[in-house]
């Protein structure tokens, strides 16, 4: 009997303890954001697992791929209420959406999730720019240099005082024609030079510069020092469109100590609204993974009728449209 007895207190002492202890859980799991929690996180997928926009050097089949991923998630449909970085993040772990949580050691951001919107292939009309201007949040405009209406362009964005860069159009590796002024392999440094500073000056008020198609001259590490050499000689910023996977823009503007950043999404490659609308969730993942991410589109009628209803539901979710300028790696020495 006394052995009964005392078996029974110590299990009793047991169930005590473990109640108490932070890891129980009923059922027997371990609380959300213990060591003993399963990480139920995805580290965001590489730029180039996007690239070849535009170039043909990546098939829409691997785009596709992309955007059923982010629309399997459900991530943004489904949410409630603001999304800031942090302490909202770590209260959706473990549930449906939570697929984007940072990696394993990556420290959460902290405020809100920025997202930075490009709109490419502008110069040949004025009639997306009132549509753009709708959507009430912070876009950065990349205008081709040498299209019918460029100046136009650039006048008016500038009457707004919106972003602007020069759309710097540079050749492909799949033959396509990347318009006028465009900057070639067989070029002397002396041309690639000249080249980039007519297409700079024909987009006053450009504050940086991003590539037009150039899957083929991008990953020329050469061509992309002189090109970026006239970068930093007028304190311009770099975007890289990651157009190819093998681009070595970001790598040698940052050791040419010009400010820089990669896009991480191709809204419209495939330019079925609800295509672009996937490709947008998965932009939104990646900002609340990373603290801020940056997607690329066009002014496509799809795209524009599609971000009219998505950015206003991601901005009543908590998110924060910013310019890229505000996403910049700064090297040291660089200027800000």
């Amino acid at each position: 009997m006394r052995l009964f007895l005392l078996g029974v207190a110590v299990g009793a002492a047991g169930v005590y303890l473990a109640e108490r202890s932070p890891l129980w859980r009923p059922g027997g799991q371990a609380a959300a954001g213990t060591p003993e929690a399963p990480a139920g996180s995805e580290a965001p997928a590489p730029a180039s697992r996007q690239a070849g926009h535009r170039d043909g050097s990546v098939s829409r089949r691997r785009h596709g791929a992309d955007a059923g991923a982010g629309a399997a998630t459900g991530a943004h449909r489904t949410a409630a209420g603001p999304l800031v970085a942090g302490a909202a993040a770590a209260a959706t772990a473990g549930t449906p959406g939570a697929a984007a949580q940072p990696a394993a050691g990556m420290a959460l951001p902290e405020g809100p999730a920025r997202v930075a919107l490009v709109i490419d292939d502008l110069g040949r009309s004025l009639q997306e720019l009132d549509a753009l201007h709708r959507l009430g949040v912070a876009i950065t405009y990349a205008v081709l240099p040498f299209e019918s209406q460029t100046s136009e362009v650039v006048a008016a964005l500038r009457r707004r005082h919106d972003e602007i860069l020069c759309h710097l159009p540079m050749e492909p590796t799949s033959g396509g024609n990347p318009g006028p002024g465009a900057l070639r392999a067989g070029m002397s440094q002396e041309e690639l030079r000249q080249s980039t500073q007519a297409a700079i000056d024909a987009v006053p008020g450009a504050v940086g510069v991003n590539n037009h198609m150039g899957s083929g001259l991008s990953a020329d590490a050469g061509s992309m020092a002189t090109i970026l050499g006239v970068l930093a000689a007028r304190g311009l910023y770099f975007l890289d469109s990651r157009t190819s996977a093998r681009s070595v823009g970001f790598r040698v503007a940052t050791a040419l100590g010009v400010p820089a950043a990669e896009r991480q999404v191709f809204l419209d490659d495939d330019p079925r609204p609800e295509a672009v609308a996937a490709q947008f969730d998965r932009l939104l993942e990646l900002a609340r993974a990373r603290g801020g991410a940056i997607a690329i589109g066009h002014p496509h009628p799809q795209t524009l009728a599609t971000l009219a209803a998505e950015v206003p539901r991601a901005r009543a979710l908590g998110y924060r449209f910013v310019q890229v300028s505000a996403l910049l790696d700064h090297p040291p020495d660089a200027p800000r």
